[in-house]
Protein backbone atom coordinates (compact mmCIF):
# COMPACT_ATOMS: atom_id res chain seq x y z
CA UNK A 1 0.00 0.00 0.00
CA UNK A 2 1.34 3.61 -1.02
CA UNK A 3 1.83 6.43 2.10
CA UNK A 4 -1.27 8.35 1.91
CA UNK A 5 -0.68 11.84 -0.05
CA UNK A 6 0.22 14.38 2.19
CA UNK A 7 -3.27 16.40 3.97
CA UNK A 8 -5.36 12.89 3.57
CA UNK A 9 -8.67 12.97 5.56
CA UNK A 10 -10.65 10.60 6.96
CA UNK A 11 -14.47 12.36 7.02
CA UNK A 12 -15.95 9.35 9.37
CA UNK A 13 -14.06 8.17 12.42
CA UNK A 14 -16.44 8.13 15.41
CA UNK A 15 -15.80 9.50 19.03
CA UNK A 16 -18.12 8.16 21.63
CA UNK A 17 -18.50 9.19 25.04
CA UNK A 18 -19.88 6.88 27.30
CA UNK A 19 -21.12 9.25 29.46
CA UNK A 20 -23.44 11.08 26.43
CA UNK A 21 -24.25 7.76 24.39
CA UNK A 22 -26.88 6.06 26.00
CA UNK A 23 -28.73 4.24 23.52
CA UNK A 24 -27.53 0.73 24.44
CA UNK A 25 -28.74 1.52 28.04
CA UNK A 26 -27.21 -0.10 31.46
CA UNK A 27 -28.34 -3.62 30.35
CA UNK A 28 -25.49 -3.59 27.42
CA UNK A 29 -22.96 -5.79 26.72
CA UNK A 30 -20.05 -4.41 27.91
CA UNK A 31 -18.23 -4.30 24.49
CA UNK A 32 -20.91 -2.18 23.24
CA UNK A 33 -20.41 0.54 25.93
CA UNK A 34 -16.26 0.08 25.65
CA UNK A 35 -16.41 3.35 23.40
CA UNK A 36 -13.26 4.53 21.60
CA UNK A 37 -11.78 7.60 22.88
CA UNK A 38 -10.20 10.97 21.06
CA UNK A 39 -7.26 9.10 22.29
CA UNK A 40 -7.37 6.28 20.58
CA UNK A 41 -8.80 8.02 17.33
CA UNK A 42 -5.41 10.33 17.27
CA UNK A 43 -3.70 6.79 17.71
CA UNK A 44 -5.49 5.38 14.51
CA UNK A 45 -4.82 8.52 12.95
CA UNK A 46 -1.65 8.29 13.18
CA UNK A 47 -1.36 4.81 11.93
CA UNK A 48 -2.92 5.17 8.59
CA UNK A 49 -0.73 8.49 7.95
CA UNK A 50 -3.59 10.67 8.22
CA UNK A 51 -3.91 14.55 8.72
CA UNK A 52 -7.00 15.21 8.98
CA UNK A 53 -10.13 14.02 10.49
CA UNK A 54 -13.88 15.23 10.82
CA UNK A 55 -15.20 13.36 13.88
CA UNK A 56 -18.66 12.09 13.66
CA UNK A 57 -20.54 11.29 17.32
CA UNK A 58 -23.92 9.68 16.05
CA UNK A 59 -25.66 10.40 19.66
CA UNK A 60 -29.27 9.39 18.51
CA UNK A 61 -30.98 11.11 21.83
CA UNK A 62 -30.18 13.99 22.74
CA UNK A 63 -28.06 17.35 21.73
CA UNK A 64 -25.04 17.17 23.84
CA UNK A 65 -22.11 17.64 21.20
CA UNK A 66 -19.17 18.09 23.86
CA UNK A 67 -17.62 14.56 22.94
CA UNK A 68 -17.21 16.33 19.41
CA UNK A 69 -15.83 19.83 20.85
CA UNK A 70 -13.52 17.74 22.98
CA UNK A 71 -11.91 15.85 20.17
CA UNK A 72 -11.77 18.57 17.37
CA UNK A 73 -9.79 20.11 20.52
CA UNK A 74 -7.48 17.24 21.47
CA UNK A 75 -7.01 16.39 18.17
CA UNK A 76 -6.17 20.26 17.32
CA UNK A 77 -8.60 22.46 15.44
CA UNK A 78 -7.14 23.86 12.60
CA UNK A 79 -6.63 20.14 11.26
CA UNK A 80 -10.12 18.48 12.63
CA UNK A 81 -14.05 19.02 12.05
CA UNK A 82 -16.94 17.95 13.64
CA UNK A 83 -20.81 16.87 12.77
CA UNK A 84 -23.25 17.76 15.19
CA UNK A 85 -26.27 16.56 16.36
CA UNK A 86 -28.59 19.44 16.69
CA UNK A 87 -32.71 19.92 17.63
CA UNK A 88 -34.35 22.79 15.49
CA UNK A 89 -34.92 24.61 19.34
CA UNK A 90 -31.21 25.42 19.24
CA UNK A 91 -30.62 29.10 19.30
CA UNK A 92 -28.40 31.06 16.81
CA UNK A 93 -26.12 32.03 19.41
CA UNK A 94 -25.38 27.98 19.88
CA UNK A 95 -24.68 27.32 16.77
CA UNK A 96 -22.15 29.98 16.55
CA UNK A 97 -20.59 28.87 19.75
CA UNK A 98 -20.56 25.29 17.59
CA UNK A 99 -19.13 26.68 14.50
CA UNK A 100 -16.54 28.45 16.48
CA UNK A 101 -15.52 25.09 17.91
CA UNK A 102 -15.01 23.67 15.07
CA UNK A 103 -18.74 21.56 13.89
CA UNK A 104 -19.39 21.58 9.91
CA UNK A 105 -22.77 19.73 9.48
CA UNK A 106 -25.47 18.42 11.06
CA UNK A 107 -26.22 14.52 10.91
CA UNK A 108 -29.94 13.36 10.12
CA UNK A 109 -31.43 10.07 10.66
CA UNK A 110 -34.76 8.52 9.60
CA UNK A 111 -33.85 5.08 10.08
CA UNK A 112 -37.12 4.25 12.65
CA UNK A 113 -38.80 6.63 15.18
CA UNK A 114 -36.19 5.60 17.63
CA UNK A 115 -33.13 6.71 16.08
CA UNK A 116 -34.41 10.28 14.76
CA UNK A 117 -33.56 12.89 16.86
CA UNK A 118 -36.10 15.15 15.23
CA UNK A 119 -39.06 14.59 13.48
CA UNK A 120 -39.01 14.81 9.43
CA UNK A 121 -40.62 17.90 8.98
CA UNK A 122 -38.11 20.41 11.71
CA UNK A 123 -35.75 19.68 8.84
CA UNK A 124 -36.40 21.97 6.13
CA UNK A 125 -36.33 25.06 8.72
CA UNK A 126 -33.28 23.70 10.31
CA UNK A 127 -31.33 23.22 6.76
CA UNK A 128 -32.38 26.89 6.59
CA UNK A 129 -30.88 28.30 9.10
CA UNK A 130 -27.36 26.04 8.67
CA UNK A 131 -27.44 27.21 5.35
CA UNK A 132 -26.44 30.60 6.71
CA UNK A 133 -23.42 29.43 8.56
CA UNK A 134 -21.79 27.31 5.36
CA UNK A 135 -22.85 24.16 7.05
CA UNK A 136 -23.87 20.90 5.64
CA UNK A 137 -26.75 18.18 6.45
CA UNK A 138 -25.70 14.34 6.76
CA UNK A 139 -28.54 11.94 5.45
CA UNK A 140 -28.02 8.66 7.24
CA UNK A 141 -31.08 7.43 5.14
CA UNK A 142 -31.76 4.64 3.28
CA UNK A 143 -32.39 4.06 -0.33
CA UNK A 144 -36.06 4.10 0.47
CA UNK A 145 -36.14 6.97 2.47
CA UNK A 146 -34.22 8.94 -0.63
CA UNK A 147 -36.61 8.22 -3.19
CA UNK A 148 -39.96 8.75 -0.78
CA UNK A 149 -38.47 12.18 -0.11
CA UNK A 150 -37.03 13.35 -3.67
CA UNK A 151 -39.00 16.62 -3.45
CA UNK A 152 -37.96 17.60 -0.11
CA UNK A 153 -34.22 17.06 -0.99
CA UNK A 154 -34.88 19.21 -3.98
CA UNK A 155 -35.87 22.38 -1.53
CA UNK A 156 -33.39 22.09 1.14
CA UNK A 157 -31.44 24.87 0.77
CA UNK A 158 -27.60 23.66 2.33
CA UNK A 159 -25.20 21.14 0.81
CA UNK A 160 -26.24 17.19 1.52
CA UNK A 161 -23.95 14.93 2.45
CA UNK A 162 -25.20 11.37 1.63
CA UNK A 163 -23.83 9.10 3.99
CA UNK A 164 -22.63 5.23 3.59
CA UNK A 165 -22.96 4.68 0.11
CA UNK A 166 -23.87 1.06 1.48
CA UNK A 167 -27.44 2.92 1.73
CA UNK A 168 -27.90 3.23 -1.75
CA UNK A 169 -27.44 -0.65 -2.44
CA UNK A 170 -30.87 -2.71 -3.36
CA UNK A 171 -30.48 -5.48 -0.51
CA UNK A 172 -29.55 -5.09 2.99
CA UNK A 173 -26.04 -7.14 1.71
CA UNK A 174 -24.89 -4.70 -0.52
CA UNK A 175 -26.01 -6.64 -3.88
CA UNK A 176 -27.27 -4.30 -7.14
CA UNK A 177 -27.65 -0.80 -6.94
CA UNK A 178 -31.19 0.87 -6.03
CA UNK A 179 -31.40 2.94 -9.14
CA UNK A 180 -34.53 5.31 -8.15
CA UNK A 181 -32.08 6.48 -4.78
CA UNK A 182 -29.05 6.49 -7.14
CA UNK A 183 -30.50 8.92 -9.60
CA UNK A 184 -31.89 11.06 -7.09
CA UNK A 185 -28.38 11.54 -5.61
CA UNK A 186 -26.73 11.42 -8.86
CA UNK A 187 -29.21 14.63 -9.82
CA UNK A 188 -28.71 16.18 -6.80
CA UNK A 189 -24.14 16.29 -7.72
CA UNK A 190 -24.87 17.30 -11.15
CA UNK A 191 -26.40 20.36 -9.34
CA UNK A 192 -23.21 20.80 -7.37
CA UNK A 193 -25.57 20.78 -4.38
CA UNK A 194 -24.37 17.11 -2.94
CA UNK A 195 -21.50 14.78 -1.77
CA UNK A 196 -21.25 10.86 -1.54
CA UNK A 197 -19.13 9.35 1.13
CA UNK A 198 -17.19 6.02 0.36
CA UNK A 199 -17.60 4.39 3.42
CA UNK A 200 -15.14 1.73 4.48
CA UNK A 201 -16.15 -1.55 6.64
CA UNK A 202 -17.95 -2.02 9.48
CA UNK A 203 -15.24 -4.96 10.87
CA UNK A 204 -17.77 -6.72 13.46
CA UNK A 205 -20.92 -5.16 12.74
CA UNK A 206 -24.37 -7.05 13.14
CA UNK A 207 -25.82 -9.14 11.27
CA UNK A 208 -27.00 -8.46 8.05
CA UNK A 209 -24.88 -5.27 8.02
CA UNK A 210 -21.27 -6.58 7.30
CA UNK A 211 -21.41 -7.49 4.11
CA UNK A 212 -23.49 -4.43 3.32
CA UNK A 213 -20.28 -2.93 4.17
CA UNK A 214 -17.52 -4.94 3.52
CA UNK A 215 -18.15 -5.65 -0.10
CA UNK A 216 -19.71 -3.06 -2.14
CA UNK A 217 -17.62 -2.87 -4.82
CA UNK A 218 -20.36 -2.36 -7.26
CA UNK A 219 -21.46 0.84 -5.65
CA UNK A 220 -18.02 2.00 -4.96
CA UNK A 221 -17.81 1.95 -8.44
CA UNK A 222 -20.49 3.46 -9.75
CA UNK A 223 -19.76 6.53 -7.73
CA UNK A 224 -16.20 6.44 -8.70
CA UNK A 225 -16.87 6.03 -12.55
CA UNK A 226 -20.00 9.31 -11.75
CA UNK A 227 -18.92 11.81 -9.06
CA UNK A 228 -15.38 11.89 -8.42
CA UNK A 229 -15.11 14.61 -7.52
CA UNK A 230 -17.92 14.70 -5.36
CA UNK A 231 -16.64 11.75 -3.33
CA UNK A 232 -15.24 11.78 0.57
CA UNK A 233 -13.26 8.87 2.26
CA UNK A 234 -14.79 7.19 5.75
CA UNK A 235 -13.19 4.12 7.73
CA UNK A 236 -16.31 3.77 9.86
CA UNK A 237 -14.05 3.05 12.30
CA UNK A 238 -14.80 2.47 15.52
CA UNK A 239 -18.65 2.23 15.29
CA UNK A 240 -20.34 0.93 18.09
CA UNK A 241 -20.47 -2.31 17.07
CA UNK A 242 -17.25 -3.10 16.94
CA UNK A 243 -15.54 -0.57 19.66
CA UNK A 244 -13.64 -3.73 21.36
CA UNK A 245 -11.91 -4.36 17.87
CA UNK A 246 -8.68 -3.04 16.90
CA UNK A 247 -8.64 -0.87 13.39
CA UNK A 248 -7.55 -3.10 10.47
CA UNK A 249 -5.93 -0.09 9.45
CA UNK A 250 -3.98 -2.22 5.97
CA UNK A 251 -7.50 -3.45 4.83
CA UNK A 252 -9.11 -0.26 4.88
CA UNK A 253 -6.42 1.23 2.77
CA UNK A 254 -6.92 -1.94 0.78
CA UNK A 255 -10.25 -1.48 0.29
CA UNK A 256 -9.43 2.79 -0.43
CA UNK A 257 -6.63 1.30 -3.48
CA UNK A 258 -9.28 -1.26 -4.92
CA UNK A 259 -12.20 1.02 -5.34
CA UNK A 260 -9.66 3.78 -5.98
CA UNK A 261 -6.84 2.77 -8.13
CA UNK A 262 -5.86 5.55 -9.48
CA UNK A 263 -3.66 7.34 -7.37
CA UNK A 264 -4.21 10.63 -8.25
CA UNK A 265 -8.19 10.62 -8.04
CA UNK A 266 -7.60 8.91 -4.77
CA UNK A 267 -5.44 11.81 -3.39
CA UNK A 268 -8.55 13.88 -4.98
CA UNK A 269 -10.81 11.94 -2.85
CA UNK A 270 -8.41 11.96 0.63
CA UNK A 271 -7.22 15.98 0.40
CA UNK A 272 -9.17 17.82 -2.56
CA UNK A 273 -12.58 17.04 -2.07
CA UNK A 274 -12.65 16.66 1.54
CA UNK A 275 -10.76 20.26 2.13
CA UNK A 276 -13.34 22.08 -0.37
CA UNK A 277 -16.76 20.38 1.65
CA UNK A 278 -15.42 20.58 5.10
CA UNK A 279 -13.11 23.93 4.87
CA UNK A 280 -9.75 22.98 5.43
CA UNK A 281 -6.84 25.20 4.26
Amino acid sequence: MQALPAGACDAHLHVFDPRLDTRFGAEAPQAMRAHATAADYAQLRGAMGLERAVIVQPRAHGTDNRATLQAIGSLGASRTRGIAVVHPDITDAQLQALHDGGIRGIRFSLHTDHDAVVRLDMLEPLAERIAALGWHVQLHWLASQIEAHAALLQRLPCTLVFDHMARLADSADGAGVHQSAFGVVRGLVQQGRAWVKLSGPYLNSRAGLAAGYADCDALAQAWVAEAPQRLVWGSDWPHVTEAAHPPQTPMLLALLSRWIPDAALRARVLVDNAAELYGFD
